[in-house]
């Protein structure tokens, strides 16, 4: 897998440090700013524009976070950009926005949000970037077919596994129990070859996790945010992806 230390050298800031309090919002160039001044990784989700480009943003509507609505892929790059997050001055960033603000100051963990659908353009999309990115980067997603296609596209790109033991419900549409073992299980490994993983910090004791983990696979925890969190994490996981206070 080669040296990925740098990968759990330090906590690393879901969604950014952002709080949402002091007028800093998730994903917005503010709470990327504040990450990188206090030294953390970062943690960030990207979507596609209607027009292909990587957008730095988690949801799949604007309804939450800004004052537009509607279907986040339903807008050009050029109309997102231009969309502030409510109540601030900030606005959606590119990826390569992204990363020339952050310019390789502090690693990049790079989500890459999946209707597990089949349509793996913006993994294609991301993989292009951090390939040519100078700074420390990884991609991950908890959609296989994503890791599938960043393997092929750009080999020598970090590319990691989001997972928990649990799927269902209206977040999972389309995926039946059998699949949702797979997921959890990360039975995908031979087609996948991920280098990392990101597992829910309330399952880390999932015995495939840990056989990774005692294999040398680096493992994330997200999304640590209390005390019994932090001693779930030291537990069963190399480093934590964080929020809410600052470790």
């Amino acid at each position: 897998m080669g040296d990925l230390g740098w990968l759990t050298a330090r906590p690393v800031a879901h969604r950014g440090l952002h709080d949402a309090a002091r007028g800093i919002i998730e994903n917005a160039p503010a709470a990327m700013a504040a990450a990188v001044a206090a030294d953390y990784a970062i943690e960030l989700d990207l979507q596609a524009s209607a027009d292909g480009e990587a957008m730095v943003f988690h949801d799949f509507t604007l309804d939450r976070l800004t004052d537009a609505a509607g279907p986040f892929a339903a807008r050009t790059a050029q109309e997102l950009e231009a969309i502030a997050f409510r109540g601030t001055a900030d606005r959606i960033l590119t990826l390569s926005a992204l990363m020339a603000q952050v310019a390789g100051r502090v690693p990049l963990v790079i989500e890459i949000k999946s209707a597990f659908d089949g349509d793996t353009r913006l993994a294609t999309r991301a993989a292009d970037l951090v390939a040519a990115y100078p700074g420390p980067a990884a991609l991950m997603s908890f959609d296989p077919a994503m890791l599938v296609e960043i393997g092929m596209r750009a080999p020598t790109v970090v590319r990691g596994i989001v997972a928990q033991e649990h799927y269902g419900g209206p977040d999972w549409p389309g995926i039946d129990a059998a699949q949702g073992e797979m997921l959890a299980d990360l039975l995908h490994w031979p087609r996948t070859r991920f280098q990392f993983i990101n597992y829910r910090v309330a399952d880390l004791a999932r015995p495939a996790v840990q056989r990774f983990r005692d294999a040398g696979m680096p493992v994330l925890a997200w999304t640590v945010r209390t005390a019994a969190d932090l001693a779930r994490a030291a537990q069963g996981a190399d480093q934590i992806v964080f929020e809410g206070f600052r470790p």
